[in-house]
């Protein structure tokens, strides 16, 4: 049966005011401009859903994601794992990368066997984040200092090892630690998407990693050498270097609005992915939470440790959105874009995620006027409805 779905479809760069969707099974069928295309004759009324005054979205992707609902992927726990997909699903998340935190090997392992195998409730797994442990301790952020240690390629062979060929990777590192080069060189070899982060990179090692395949930044601004007009660090090196895409923590605790003003201005509005770093606390309320085996205090919607580090997030993609649009002034078309075809090119699922067009697929949010989820569908089949 076709489902239809009528009104306003946000497009990568425009909103269709007039437009109309047909899902049948897990794929979308086709999009129209009623404005300019006919009504398809075989539209049924009775299987048509009308968003009045609200949008037609892609569902959002969220590539760096450790928890929500009390849960936290480094449970090792299936269900955990579901209840993540779920909580996130309700705010719109239709695809995330599971993220591990800094760890022993074999814990991220279980972590990432788990994450595998969650029943399917909510939001797709579509492959895995290793965020630490090879990072720069002094830049550690909430990531627990006893396990931080250099890369060796036999580990993150072994680590790759438990994915399947549809699995996106992503891994976060510090290129600056000796030896870490030479295994991000071998990760990109093996497809991976490797980033900078958590890192005391100046600008000429960040153009050296560039160089290895280094090609994005983790959560910008956060947890990482700063601008300086003589030492453009990893910042500066973030914001013009051609080849980097970045990561936002939109929810205006991470970062300032300007500064996201200033990352949108000079990434352009293309090459800015939002995310969550959303921990086990999302969707809960405050309180006392677990952070990568460190204990965090959640508090007006703000994740800290005892020495008042940021320690993750609470913050959902439908809340990024908003506040890319409310707080930093971006159109909706591009804040949209910046949570759903950015990460689905960067992650290598542009060709099925990310944007709504024949044959891609049925991943939909449906938003109201103020961007609250409505409705979200998951390749074809509704997992939340408000």
């Amino acid at each position: 049966m076709i489902r239809w779905f009528e009104g306003a479809v946000v497009l990568p760069g425009r909103v269709l005011e007039n437009g109309l969707t047909a899902v049948d099974g897990g794929r979308i069928a086709g999009v129209w401009d009623l404005e300019t295309t006919p009504r398809p004759e075989t539209q049924d009324p009775r299987n048509t859903t009308k968003v009045e005054k609200g949008f037609i979205a892609p569902g959002f992707i969220d590539q760096h994601c450790h928890g929500a609902g009390g849960a936290d992927f480094m449970d090792a726990d299936p269900e955990a794992a579901a209840v993540i997909t779920e909580i996130h699903a309700r705010h719109g998340t239709t695809a995330m990368l599971a993220t591990t935190w800094t760890a022993p090997e074999e814990k991220i392992i279980r972590a990432i066997r788990a994450a595998k195998m969650a029943p399917r409730r909510g939001a797709r797994i579509v492959g895995f984040h290793v965020e630490g442990p090879f990072i720069n301790a002094k830049h550690k952020g909430a990531q627990d200092e006893r396990f931080i240690r250099p890369a060796t390629v036999a580990e993150v062979d072994r680590i790759l090892t438990e994915g399947a060929p549809e699995h996106a990777w992503h891994f976060t590192v510090a290129p600056e630690i000796p030896g870490n080069l030479d295994v991000v060189r071998y990760l990109v070899q093996r497809g991976a998407v490797v980033s900078a982060g958590h890192t005391d990179c100046t600008y000429a090692q960040l153009a050296e990693a560039a160089e290895a395949g280094v090609s994005h930044v983790t959560h910008l601004y956060n947890a990482m050498r700063g601008l300086h007009h003589r030492e453009p660090g990893t910042v500066g090196g973030a914001i013009t270097m051609p080849a980097m895409t970045v990561e936002l923590i939109a929810d205006g605790i991470h970062v300032h609005p300007a500064a996201m003003r200033v990352a949108v201005a000079t990434r352009g509005v293309d090459r800015v992915l939002l995310v969550t770093d959303a921990m086990a606390a999302a969707g809960m309320p405050d309180g006392e939470y677990n952070a990568g085996g460190l204990i965090a205090t959640v508090k007006d919607g703000a994740v800290r440790l005892p020495s008042g580090t940021l320690a993750g997030s609470v913050l959902t993609m439908a809340r990024a959105v908003r506040n890319m649009v409310h707080l930093v002034g971006v159109g909706l078309a591009e804040a949209v874009a910046m949570a759903t075809v950015n990460p689905a090119r960067k992650q290598g699922l542009a060709h099925r995620k990310g944007s709504i067009a024949p044959g891609m697929d049925a991943d939909l949010v449906l938003l109201d006027e103020q961007l609250n989820v409505m409705e979200t569908i998951v390749e074809g089949t509704t997992v939340y409805r408000r």
